[in-house]
């Protein structure tokens, strides 16, 4: 039975991929604690990789020396993450789309296009070296073929 009591919590990650292996089974877990289903806590694992493998390949340059801070909040009807990286940042909306044209051989653009189609909220800071990302409990993702990666 899922508890009223938010789960929450802040940490601060070496950049290298195996650094979000304990906070990521820990936001799991609380993630089936709170009654999420089983589609929820697919959908918010593969989000949470996707960026923090963007955080530290593409925002810290897997320089180890930079810090990756992950901050989550996961209550009985919604989990939400904030990431932020130490790089140098990017706009997101000069990412090209991976499914047009040419950009299907491409590497660049499918790891924010997963991130957008698995969260309900996915949100660049001002600078992209921040995002914060929203799933709601049992709600479907709009389907967001016809507006593009927005």
């Amino acid at each position: 039975m899922a508890s009223e009591t938010p789960i929450q919590a802040t940490v601060v990650l070496e950049s290298k991929p195996s650094s979000l292996v304990e906070p990521c089974r820990q936001i799991l877990s609380a993630l089936e604690e709170k009654g999420f289903t089983q589609d929820d806590v697919f959908a918010v694992h593969l989000a949470l990789e996707e960026a923090f493998l963007n955080a530290v390949k593409h925002g810290n340059k897997m320089d180890r020396s930079k810090k990756v801070t992950l901050e989550y909040a996961i209550d009985d009807e919604k989990v939400e993450i904030k990431m932020a990286d130490e790089g140098q940042g990017f706009n997101p909306q000069d990412i090209p789309d991976p499914r047009a044209g040419d950009n299907l051989y491409r590497p660049e653009g499918r790891g924010l296009l997963l991130i957008r189609a698995y969260m309900h909220l996915a949100r660049y800071g001002s600078n992209g070296t921040s995002l914060r990302m929203v799933r709601y409990k049992n709600k479907p993702v709009p389907d967001r073929s016809e507006v593009g990666l927005a």
